[in-house]
């Protein structure tokens, strides 16, 4: 019986002949925690006397980068003091976000990776196995190098046809979330396979990639390919290239087909990331604040799409547009191609390199009663920091657009 990419690459790191519902313990190539999960990770490492990484461990501030207050500060000091005494790696304010770091220095094809943050899902996109994990057992895992896995079963997702202007990787990813519902997919590694997700580049896989825990995934898959080669050379790291592909002949437990044609511009409602409609059920909802950043699209490729619709033009003094790059390399590259300058000029404020606004600590926490639209990637009650608020998912080009008009608005107006 073949193979699916979760199955191979699980296989390959247990060093046994493993399939879906087998129990593993395999060797990880990296692990990677945030200045939000990682102070518990580091005090069960203390508690448990370890003082060593057994494997290549990253550690990142990103979550509030700068810090706004002393406790957040205190604990920024423990981690690089730990991650200075045990040889880690380590990621300072003004890096950029753990996952787009991760991926531009480190990630593999065939890699297998942990991350005390649940869009560690994130790493499939170059076809290495990455996931989330509490940060006891992220600890475990540093200090004994492996740790224990249940091979997951695997959903093919099949994408055909083409896009359409104005729709991107994002509605793609919001309309499977939909499909699939917010619990559909618990455990299960979604295999993202198809001639739309063949041409789409390695910046919109990762979209896609980064989302599959909003349907309870354990990893989001695409095998590599010329446009994986490409990229890593980008990167200056073609060496690190290897083609992983999925068998012919495999067991999949469910096939989800999807005709990117039919898709249209999409929104996630608050305040739940499956709550999906069309951009035409909520054209005409005032915008307080818009936000373009986060792992899901922060990279220069959405702000070169924001950039675009933003040019020449500005948003109102009603509406704050905030803007994060996903990196420190983002914010260079933005800035020497004067993308930065585009977003300024419209009235947009560039923040440091990190989550920002996302997780709601500092940099962009709405009032009572306002709205955001946000190319985040969860829209939860109270996640932005504020119970009273409410967010919107979209794509960069819908979040821009809505933007200039104060209201959310389809971004095919503007393209």
């Amino acid at each position: 019986m073949g193979k699916t990419l979760a199955e191979k690459i699980l296989s390959d790191k247990s060093g046994k002949d493993a399939y879906a519902g087998d129990v593993v313990v395999a060797k990880i190539d990296h692990i990677a925690l945030q200045d939000g999960t990682a102070p518990l990770a580091i005090k069960q490492l203390k508690e448990i006397g370890f003082w060593r990484a057994a494997s290549v461990t990253h550690f990142f501030i990103d979550h509030a980068a700068p810090s706004p207050r002393r406790e957040l500060s205190n604990d920024q000091k423990n981690i690089m003091d730990f991650a200075l005494s045990i040889k880690a790696d380590f990621n300072p304010v003004g890096e950029g976000i753990i996952h787009q770091v991760m991926v531009e220095k480190y990630v593999k094809p065939g890699d297998l990776i942990v991350g005390a943050d649940s869009h560690s899902c994130t790493y499939g996109a170059l076809g290495a196995f990455g996931t989330g994990m509490g940060s006891t057992d992220v600890a475990v895992s540093i200090a004994l190098g492996k740790n224990w896995f249940r091979v997951p079963e695997s959903f093919r997702v099949e994408v055909d046809g083409k896009l359409k202007k104005g729709v991107f990787a994002k509605d793609i990813i919001l309309k499977i979330i939909k499909d699939i519902g917010a619990d559909g997919a618990d455990y299960k590694a979604l295999e993202f396979h198809g001639d739309c997700i063949k041409n789409l580049d390695v910046e919109s896989r990762l979209t896609i990639a980064n989302m599959a825990i909003e349907c309870g995934a354990k990893a989001g898959l695409f095998e590599t390919d010329e446009k994986t080669r490409e990229y890593l050379a980008y990167l200056g790291r073609i060496s690190d290239f290897k083609e992983i592909k999925a068998d012919k002949e495999v067991d999949y437990e469910k096939e989800i087909y999807l005709d990117a044609f039919d898709l249209t511009p999409l929104v996630a409602k608050p305040h739940s990331v499956e709550n999906v409609v069309s951009v035409e059920e909520v054209s005409g909802v005032r915008v307080d604040q818009v936000f373009i950043g986060t792992c899901t699209n922060g990279r220069l490729s959405d702000l070169e799409v924001v950039a675009k619709i933003l040019k020449g033009k500005k948003v109102p003094k009603t509406v704050r547009l905030i803007v994060a790059p996903a990196s420190r390399r983002v914010y260079l590259e933005a800035l020497k191609k004067g993308i930065l300058d585009i977003l300024i000029e419209a009235g947009g404020i560039i923040l440091p390199p990190g989550c920002g606004p996302c997780v709601g600590i500092h940099m962009g926490v709405p009032a009572d009663g306002e709205v955001c639209i946000s190319t985040a990637n969860r829209n939860f009650k109270g996640r932005m920091g504020n119970p009273e608020a409410s967010i919107y998912l979209a794509s960069p080009a819908t979040a821009a657009a809505s933007a200039l008009k104060g209201e959310i608005v389809d971004p095919r107006e503007f393209l």
